[in-house]
């Protein structure tokens, strides 16, 4: 009986995406090896996983990248403990959230991030962007009533997916250039 096999994420610093995956690899307590790549020459991500973009893991020859497919490779390969919970309806609830999280209120930040990298960005659409994700922060808050997690009293992808762009939302680190 030997060790269990190690993870190799590969992610940017400061990569919301690369932390939604550590947070899940944290949670179920998996070996990692982190192999930070740098923004600005993804040849070892490509190399990897055939594009460009990060969180990509490896794991027994296995390559995964999208960081709600890797939530879901993590949960196939180590069910425990879940991310997913085992009741069909309940883990169809998540896949609902992690669906609506990714398509509708994280697209206004990653629309800003684009425009912010512009030669001249358009404050009013940046302004509305914000002004969308800030309105979206009354129904998180609603999800939380009386519960510890998103979804019910049970940590789950949810949580994972939507916390490193939430905490963005309400609290800025002055450090933090993204």
């Amino acid at each position: 009986v030997g060790s269990p096999p190690m993870i190799r994420l590969y992610g940017f610093p400061l990569s919301l995406n690369t932390e939604r995956v550590a947070l899940a690899l944290a949670y179920k307590g998996l070996a990692t090896e982190v192999v930070r790549v740098d923004p600005a020459h993804r040849s070892l991500v490509r190399q990897v996983s055939g594009q460009d973009l990060v969180p990509v893991i490896e794991e027994d020859g296995m390559v995964v990248h999208d960081s709600t497919e890797i939530l879901r490779h993590l949960e196939e390969r180590h069910p425990e403990p879940p991310l997913f919970p085992r009741e069909r309806a309940r883990r169809e609830e998540v896949e609902v959230f992690l669906d609506w999280f990714n398509g509708i209120w994280k697209r206004p930040m990653n629309l800003i991030f684009g425009e912010e990298r512009k030669e001249a960005p358009d404050r009013e659409r940046i302004a509305e962007w914000g002004r969308q994700m800030q309105d979206g922060l009354d129904r998180f808050e609603a999800l939380l009533d009386g519960r510890e997690h998103l979804l019910g009293d049970e940590f789950s992808a949810a949580d994972c997916a939507a916390w490193p762009f939430l905490r963005y939302a309400v609290w800025r680190d002055a450090d933090d250039p993204y």
